[in-house]
């Protein structure tokens, strides 16, 4: 009798990379408390013939992988030994009545300070699947980042075929500089952030990159066996195409969602998101190794970071025989393959099973437009700029509000409300004030107006969200993700969404439940969710560069009657600005 995945999962991580608490005893519908400490450290390590000192938890990197099971809480104790300021976001955890462990600083938190330490306390609510957690603060999550593995409550199998084993793999991006060293610069002259110099597979670029053979990510399977790759995109700006060389891939699963299998042989993942796929090895060992490759899928007029990163699939076979096989590369979609990407989106179904339902808000009781793209802000005084004009620097809004953090934790300010008046506004515009033809010739003026503005709205309000691309310095897809909330995926297309003509043809019965979504390159995506989870979620765009440039704003889902619907005060040791 064969090892069951979760457990070899478990001691894969156990022995590999990060002890978790051993297992209390747990019925089938009561989780266990699972601890983990986070020590936030230097540590030097050496990529391209570069060796620097980065950021990371515990000196590793990428980081350790949590692995959870629905239902258990989870508690982690994030102690911070380095210079910089830091927090830890829980990529797409729902946070259900614990949005002070959420983690983006100056949002649901102050940072936490050199010295100091914070612990962060949920519970994981009916979900199960592949996450992710990383820094939320500045561009450290270029180097602080792992996998938050949510297995299925005991005795719970999967929708799908079990698999003989388990890989996460996380896409992410190298800089030689120091990240924060680069958006802040970018910051300071209002220009484009110098690029990546690699793409890495669990933090390793391969052998296409200058010495770095050694460096290799490589997957060995065994004749026969099926694998679920728990594939996460952690890179900081660029969505990604990924491939291997003569297998297709069978997509069981988004942002922890089941989703209505389907098969491709290219995948396109964006920051923030999340797949699972099944990879069936050939029945006999064939006679060569396969490439694995990733590469950007880019849109926008900006210069980007346009390598490949190479990981090895390779067959178990006895080791006389690896020499001299034949390497054999996949083919990937061209750079700027739109109409792929949205064919490749729009295969993505929930299972809407009695098990697993869609429970897509049918009727809606607020709706929201917001444009989402890019714009300028006036160089000051004095100083000449390297954004769009000398006199410009660049900028990212949504309906043209550029979002500027807070210097105090905006959850902190809404719940003691006797100061949020001088820390955030309620007045975003649920429509852009100045309408015009948003995929069309953009207008003269570019300027965007800077403001920390939130949106209000009352405990379970049904929510639809059209995002809409703007052509203004270039039309550019753009990764979406909110924070404490799956969102369905309802409706998408090209151009200028049609108020008249697009709702009719909404899926309101099978559309994806996803955290982050790609707002189509010159075009809308349209979102529906109940807003059932009281406090502050911030929305923006997973590319850190159109996030410091202010791409993004912040929802305020206000508590409701009972107690079981409205926010708990904050914890005691919640860091202080």
């Amino acid at each position: 009798m064969g090892t069951s995945p979760e457990i070899i999962m478990i001691l894969f991580v156990a022995v590999g990379c990060f002890m978790a608490y051993p297992e209390a005893v747990s019925s089938k519908h009561t989780g266990i408390t699972r601890h983990y400490t986070f020590n936030i450290k230097l540590k030097n390590i050496t990529r391209l013939c570069h060796t620097k000192s980065i950021v990371t938890v515990n000196g590793k990197f990428p980081g350790p992988r949590v692995i959870i099971r629905e239902g258990d809480r989870l508690v982690v104790k994030v102690v911070n030994h380095v210079p910089n300021n830091i927090s830890i976001h829980w990529h797409g955890v729902r946070q259900l009545r614990s949005g002070w462990a959420d983690g983006p600083s100056y949002i649901t938190q102050c940072p936490i300070q050199t010295g100091h330490s914070y612990v962060y306390n949920f519970t994981i609510t009916g979900q199960r699947g592949t996450l992710f957690w990383h820094a939320h603060i500045s561009w450290l999550r270029a180097t602080v980042y792992g996998p938050l593995i949510i297995l299925p409550r005991r005795n719970e199998s999967y929708p799908f075929v079990k698999p003989y084993k388990e890989v996460p793999i996380l896409f992410g991006e190298w800089f030689n500089a120091d990240p924060e060293a680069v958006i802040n610069q970018s910051l300071q002259t209002g220009g484009g952030p110098n690029v990546s110099d690699a793409y890495t597979f669990n933090g390793l670029p391969g052998p296409l990159y200058n010495c770095s053979a050694k460096d290799t990510y490589k997957l060995k399977v065994k004749p026969g066996k099926t694998y679920l790759l728990r594939l996460t995109n952690a890179a900081l700006n660029d969505e990604l195409f990924f491939s291997i060389a003569d297998h297709s891939l069978t997509v069981v699963e988004a942002d922890a969602v089941y989703v209505k299998p389907f098969e491709t042989n290219v995948l396109m993942i964006t920051p923030g998101q999340t797949t699972n796929v099944l990879l069936t090895a050939k029945s006999t060992a064939p006679n060569a190794t396969f490439l694995m490759l990733a590469r950007p899928y880019a849109t926008g007029m900006g210069t980007f970071d346009n390598t490949t990163v190479a990981g090895i699939l390779e067959y178990e076979t006895p080791s006389s025989s690896l020499k001299n096989r034949p390497l054999l590369k996949p083919g990937l979609p061209a750079i700027n393959a739109t109409n792929f990407v949205a064919n490749f989106t729009s295969k993505f179904r929930s299972l809407a099973t009695a098990k697993f339902p869609a429970n897509v808000p049918q009727k809606v009781d607020k709706k929201f437009f917001f444009t989402v793209g890019l714009g300028t802000k006036p160089c000051p005084k004095n100083q000449t700029c390297q954004g769009p004009t000398n006199t410009t620097k660049f900028a990212a809004s949504m309906n043209n509000i550029s979002f500027s953090l807070p210097r105090t934790a905006l959850l902190q300010s809404h719940f003691f409300s006797h100061y949020s008046k001088r820390v955030y506004a309620i007045d975003f515009p649920a429509f852009p004030q100045i309408p015009f033809n948003y995929t069309g010739t953009p207008p003269n003026n570019t300027l965007v107006n800077n403001g920390t503005k939130l949106v209000a709205i009352p405990f379970n309000t049904s929510v639809e969200v059209v995002l809409q691309d703007t052509s203004i310095l270039g039309a550019e897809s753009h990764p979406l993700h909110l924070h404490g909330y799956n969102f369905y995926v309802v409706g998408q297309g090209f151009g200028n969404f049609d108020p008249e003509n697009d709702p009719p043809k909404f899926n309101l019965i099978d559309p994806v439940e996803r955290n982050t979504v790609g707002v189509p390159s010159g075009g809308w995506v349209a979102v529906r969710f109940q807003a059932d989870n009281p406090g502050v979620w911030l929305m923006h765009c997973h590319f850190d560069v159109h996030q410091s440039w202010g791409l993004g704003m912040a929802w305020i889902v206000l508590d409701g009657e009972l107690p079981n619907q409205k926010l708990p005060p904050p914890p005691s040791d919640l860091p202080k600005c």
